[in-house]
């Protein structure tokens, strides 16, 4: 071997290459015919540039943001309240682009067919390259529908929409585009909001004043924020701005910042109002009605976002894998490396279809009554199950690249932080399973919905139509003690019916495994005689 240079104690070698830049939508296959089958193929050359972007600048941005935490400043230098909250930069120009590229208003401001799938790519993208900027892209965009249906709040709605970023503390008559947050939790409730305390006022200008706390105000540094509060009548949904028309600081106070888990790129605070002033938004007392109008786009996003995890996660196991070597050879070419990373693929592929899949149904659902019923459906079996199999999934990806998977240098930990939260963040599991109890023996027409997305796959394989013929019995005794592994079941057995439908070449060996029952209870038990290198190949470019 040649001398070493002088002070060098050895060299390195067998050390994989950067992961960045790559063109996330051009390595994502999966993801590509996803879009073209669902309807927004005229985006494609969009979805493209962003994927390079977020392959590229906004990945390595995303370290920047999370590695320097946003700031609580209670007060300025000569003590008075200002309630403001600093960010790094990179925070900032990742909610640039993301704002400019149509992350938060694509669906909106070009209210085209596939707007709403190509905008779901669009987030999927963006979460991939930095999660924590994802919370207020997705309050923004969920909150577009529900203010444009208020005359007074036209202004709000189109700012919201537009493909416009600016991070100015000041009224929205100064601003080409603002983002939007949300209040909804107390302490003495969580996810039942029905519980709030804080009172909401009526006053003679038709505005109310607000009095009380929310535990959980994400993203404090936004331009408005839905809140439910008691009015009245009842539970009511308002808008509370930051910055009143005259340019003044709305009567709230920032308590202190959440330290949490994961999510370090976003601010999360604790706040109190003490006079704020907000604006109806629907009939008073039906708050929880107007809020679920938003649901069903922010339980996409959750879906989008574990999707999205699940995702990075894989490529980067797969990019490890295929340049590390041990005992003689490269990683991915070991027999049960193989079986975990196909494995991996497999669930990765799932999620991803099925996200996809839900996403067209929320574009068809203005002029579709049974998309519609589908995506009400979908979506809350669709986020119990995708977002249950993040933490797990990224954790298996994250033992791939051993020791190298849990340092701060690879992006392995920040994922496996961020994993857990779409499981609780737009109602936990329990929330979930609870409300498709509720759709199943409420709504007749879910129910035929669902039974028309599994039906449609019928006769293809022997496995699947035995599955579903015996969850169809299950549904008709579907009860709250057995909820959980009912939702499971239909989660399974909607994604084997989609990929099927997609006409994937891994539609087979998920229902084998899934539905058969021929996989173990962890990720790299698929049966041996599975074709592990082609789906290797499919699921990332060598």
């Amino acid at each position: 071997m040649p001398d070493l240079p002088p002070f060098e104690t050895h060299r390195v070698d067998n050390q994989p290459p950067a992961f960045e830049p790559r063109n996330l939508w051009a390595d994502d296959l999966v993801l590509r015919e996803a879009v073209l089958r669902e309807g927004a193929e005229g985006f494609a050359s969009r979805l493209a540039a962003y994927g390079a972007l977020a392959g590229d600048e906004l990945y390595r941005l995303g370290f920047d943001a999370n590695r320097d935490r946003p700031r609580l400043r209670s007060h300025d230098r000569q003590g008075h309240r200002i309630d403001t909250v600093e960010f790094h930069p990179a925070y900032h120009r990742l909610m640039e682009a993301a704002k400019t590229h149509g992350v938060a208003g694509l669906s909106w401001h070009e209210p085209v067919s596939g707007a709403h799938v190509a905008r779901a790519a669009l987030s999927y993208l963006h979460h991939q390259a930095e999660a924590g900027t994802s919370c207020p892209l997705t309050m923004t965009h969920a909150a577009v529908p529900v203010l444009q249906r208020v005359p007074a709040l036209q202004a709000w709605a189109a700012k919201a929409a537009a493909p416009h970023y600016d991070s100015r503390d000041v009224p929205i008559a100064e601003k080409a585009g603002i983002t939007l947050g949300m209040g909804m939790t107390e302490k003495q409730g969580g996810s039942d909001v029905r519980a709030n305390a804080t009172v909401a006022t009526p006053q003679a200008d038709g505005r109310y004043t607000l009095v009380g706390h929310k535990w959980f105000f994400s993203a404090p540094m936004c331009d408005g924020f839905l809140v439910l509060a008691q009015a009245p009548s009842g539970l009511t949904c308002l808008l509370m701005p930051r910055r009143l028309d005259d340019g003044s600081k709305n009567a709230f106070q920032l308590m202190r910042l959440k330290d949490k888990l994961g999510d370090w790129a976003n601010a999360s605070s604790e706040v109190e109002f003490t006079g704020a002033h907000a604006w109806r938004i629907g009939e008073e007392g039906r708050g929880v009605a107007t809020i679920i109008e938003m649901v069903m786009l922010t339980r996409l996003d959750c879906m989008l976002g574990s999707a999205a995890e699940m995702r990075m996660a894989l490529a980067q196991a797969l990019h490890h894998t295929r340049h590390r070597r041990a005992f003689g050879k490269r990683l991915v070419e070991h027999a049960l490396m193989q079986n975990v990373l196909a494995d991996l693929a497999l669930e990765s592929e799932a999620a991803t279809t099925f996200a996809l899949r839900v996403a067209r149904a929320v574009d068809a659902a203005p002029r579709d009554a049974g998309e519609a019923a589908f995506a009400r459906i979908a979506t809350a079996v669709g986020k119990f199950w995708i977002c249950k199999r993040a933490p797990a999934f990224v954790n298996e990806a994250q033992e791939c690249l051993g020791g190298a998977g849990y340092v701060e240098e690879s992006i392995l930990p920040r994922l496996y932080r961020q994993a857990p939260l779409n499981s609780i963040w737009e109602g936990s599991g329990n929330v979930q399973c609870l409300d498709v109890l509720r759709a199943l023996a409420r709504e007749p027409e879910a129910v035929r919905a669902l039974e028309i997305e599994l039906l449609a796959a019928a006769g293809r394989d022997a496995i699947f139509d035995g599955f579903v013929s015996h969850l169809q019995a299950q549904l008709a005794h579907a009860n709250e003690a057995g909820a959980r592994l009912l939702v499971e079941r239909l989660a399974l057995a909607l994604q084997a019916a989609v990929l099927m439908r997609a006409d994937s070449p891994l539609a087979a060996l998920f229902v084998r495994s899934r539905l058969g029952g021929e996989r173990g209870q962890v990720f790299g038990t698929l049966p041996p005689d599975a074709a592990v290198a082609d789906v290797l190949e499919r699921a990332l470019p060598a």
